[in-house]
Parts: structure tokens; sequence; C-alpha cells
């Protein structure tokens, strides 16, 4: 439980929820507080959790939030390394497990030990200094439309089969978090020979996106009956267009894990209000939105999905790759990227 000390004419009045199971007290409201966050764009749009996490946050707390769209999550992280010296956000929302050594290599976040993390699975920790703490995961999938493809591949290789010439639409490891996660998994799995595997890949690629939103829309406008995205993709049609004609291929050797996270910039002008924030981000009331806002998993393990998630399944096994190792290896990897699908 944290207290927020509001000195106001000289008269200390202290207001104390607490978020970490879930309940919370309303605080007598003095004045009006606003904490800045920066976040991705889907996070912050008019369909994400966003506006619906704030709404309730500041009917919790009488805390005014002040969401800023960044682009994707490594656009988030760049802002905020810009501002090391003199940060105007006060809380960071999107690094993942991917971005967490480059995050920890700049020093720009502060540890924070939430009590909400009693409630969060320790395989899901994946900062052990507390710097990102997990509010989300899921898995990168290949999503097939049933009406076109009857025998879905089962395996990256599979991907690469004749039968799937001109079908699958991916994004630009370049500009989209999807996209690299893709390229890692493909990483994961190949090692290095990952571009050779590329090269037989190409011919079964309609086209490539800068962004998730694009390339989502050409599969849905039946521009090509495979894309990119996650297995949690067909749980949102489910739930929202009363169908299941869009299914996740489960593939043998699994699939690419991606674990977002939430973080108190060091330095933060708010820095309490901040440490509320994450506590209630990640407390059983906003974790409830998470699945038919952000369409992906919540953390926090007395969640119950809903019933659109049967559809959603979970990958078999978790690949994944060394934060410190993608840092390291990343712009050799997006530049052999680059010349291989130039060629």
């Amino acid at each position: 439980m944290k207290r927020l000390c509001v000195i106001l004419l000289t008269v200390l009045v202290a207001a104390t929820p607490v978020f970490a199971g879930g309940a919370q007290e309303k605080p007598v409201e003095i004045e009006t507080r606003t904490l800045t966050v920066y976040a991705y764009d889907s996070f912050v749009s008019d369909w994400g959790p966003g506006p619906v996490v704030a709404a309730g946050f500041t009917e919790a707390t009488g805390i005014e939030l002040n969401l800023v769209s960044m682009g994707d999550s490594g656009q988030v992280l760049q802002r905020t390394i810009l501002e090391k010296n003199a940060p105007k956000a006060d809380v960071v929302i999107g690094i993942d497990n991917n971005l967490l050594y480059k995050a920890l290599e700049e020093d720009v976040f502060a540890p924070y030990e939430s009590p909400a993390l009693q409630h969060i699975d320790e395989s899901l920790q994946f900062d052990p200094s507390n710097h990102v703490l997990p509010f989300d995961y899921g898995f990168f999938s290949i999503i097939y439309n049933t009406e076109v493809i009857t025998n879905p591949p089962t395996s990256l290789e599979e991907l690469t089969n004749e039968r799937f010439e001109d079908s699958l639409i991916i994004m630009d490891p370049r500009t989209s978090s999807p996209g690299l996660g893709f390229l890692l998994w493909t990483i994961a799995e190949y090692g290095d020979e990952v571009f050779t595997y590329w090269d037989r890949l190409e011919s079964s690629l309609l086209t490539i996106t800068d962004g998730w939103d694009t390339g989502y829309g050409l599969f849905t406008n039946g521009e090509a009956p495979m894309v990119l995205s996650y297995t949690t993709s067909p749980a949102y049609h489910v739930e929202y267009e009363d169908t299941n004609i869009y299914q996740a291929a489960i593939f043998d050797e699994g699939h690419y894990l991606q674990i977002e996270g939430v973080s108190l910039v060091r330095g933060a002008q708010n820095e309490e209000e901040a440490k509320i924030f994450i506590d209630y981000l990640l407390s059983a009331e906003a974790q409830d939105m998470i699945p038919l806002t952000n369409w992906m998993y919540p953390t926090h393990s007395d969640v119950v999905l809903p019933a659109s998630y049967d559809y959603a399944p979970m990958a078999p096994s978790m690949l994944s790759l060394d934060s410190a190792l993608i840092t390291n290896e990343l712009d050799t990897w997006l530049e052999a990227w680059t010349k291989e699908m130039s060629n």
C-alpha cells in the first residue's frame, strides 16, 4: 500500500489506495493531479485499453492521466532515452522482453517492486531488477482464413511450401513490433542459417507492410489467406464479429513470446503517483480490461479470460532470445534482412 500526501494550504491529506489485490478505497479529492504516461499507439487508441484504464484509474484515485502516443514500443523507448536528462513522462508502457537490455543499458527507468507482483507468475517476470514489470503477454502466430486454407502450416519450415506461394502478409521488422517478433522467431529457430530460411520463405510472401494495422487489414479484406499476428487474434473475431473463420496456426517448434511491461521513469516528477498507477495497471481490476482491449493475455493470475479466448490457443512451447544478444546483434540482423529482401 502506497500513501500519497498532498499539501494544500499547509493541510496534509493522505490518500491510500490499495490495488495489489484489486480492492481500493477512493481518496478525498483535494486537487487535480496529472500523470504523464508514454505508450505505443494501439494502447492509447480509442479501441485500445488506454482510455478505459485511464477512466478507471481516475475514478479510483482522482489522478488524471495524460496518455501520450509514441508510435511503436521501440519509439517509446527512444523518446524516453532522448529525454533522460529532463524526463517528461512519469510512466512508460510497452517495453517488452526484446527491448529490456537496451532499456537497462540506458538506465532510463527506476526499479519498483510493486506489491502486485505477488499475483504474477514468476515465469512472466522477465526483469529480476524490477525496472520493467509485466502487464500482459502473447505469442506471435500465423493467422489463416479457414475458408481458403483447410490444411494450415504446422511449422515455420512448412510456410515455405510451394502451395503457400503469395499467401502470407508479414510486417517490416524495422518499423513493426510484430515484424521484429517474427524475425526474432526465425532467428530463435534457425540461428546462423536464418537468412537461408528467409530466402526459401520469400516466395510465400504476398507483401511486407510497415505496420500491423495495414497488414491485418489487407488480410481481413481477402488480399491473402495468411497474416502475421498473435494467437489471440481469432478471439477478437469471435467476440465482436461472431465468426471463427480466422484461426491461429500452431507450430510444432513453439511460438515466440512477447511480454510487455510498465516502468517508472527515473527522475519522474510525480514518482509516488506513478507507483500508484503501476499498482493499478497490475491490479485485477485493470488487468480484467486487457483481454478485450489489448487482445493479449493479462499477467494477473486471478483474471478469468472471456469465453472468446477459447479460440486463442496457448503456444505448446515458448521461444525467446536473450535481450542482451538482441541489443548487440539487432542492427546486424536488420541489415542482413534488408539485403536479403532487396535481392
